[in-house]
């Protein structure tokens, strides 16, 4: 049998304390120790018929348990708490900033694509400057997604509506032809 440490206690010793046998007050918390740690009890698991039930056998049998002290509750947040809060915050304003960023310059190139949508005599050639703004965008996206201010799944599905449109313009322009059968360079 293994003695307790000013932490620990057994739960007879708290017999006296108790107001009744039957059942252990609410803050008591239970809970069990490594085999060595533990100490046993004049009764164990309050048994139904009482005190009376065991000693008509003549012998003990229950559990054994060891109750552990839980520290007092001080009204004060530990320095872990305060220190993860502040990262929290820090945190908050990077990727506020970093989705604005990317909103940003997803904006930039639907207004450049509506442009484009719009204009009479477009060429081919005006939409490798939106293809510099996809590029960026892309890379706002992903740094976005890497840090873990966004999903990755919402990531991909923010590229492909990008992509979707710039497509979408190339169709209507006639720069590209779905389902074009591929020259074969041989």
């Amino acid at each position: 049998m293994a003695t307790a440490t000013s932490s620990l206690f057994s739960l007879s010793s708290l017999s006296a304390s108790l107001p009744s046998p039957s059942r252990a007050p609410a803050s008591l918390s239970l809970r069990a120790i490594s085999p060595q740690a533990r100490l046993s009890t004049s009764y164990a698991a309050f048994p139904i018929g009482g005190f009376g039930a065991w000693a008509s056998t003549g012998r003990r049998r229950g559990l054994e348990v060891v109750c552990a002290a839980e520290p007092p509750k001080t009204g004060r947040q530990p320095d872990s708490v305060k220190k993860r809060e502040r990262q929290n915050d820090r945190h908050r304003i990077r990727n506020h900033a970093r989705k604005a960023e990317m909103r940003t310059r997803m904006k930039k190139v639907f207004r450049a694509l509506e442009k484009l949508r719009k204009k009479a005599d477009a060429q081919p050639e005006e939409i490798i400057e939106i293809e510099k703004m996809i590029s960026e965008a892309y890379k706002a996206i992903d740094k976005t997604v890497k840090v873990g201010a966004m999903h990755r799944n919402t990531g991909d599905h923010r590229k492909s509506r990008l992509a979707r449109r710039k497509k979408a313009i190339e169709i209507l322009r006639g720069w590209y032809v779905p389902n074009a059968e591929p020259t074969a360079a041989a």
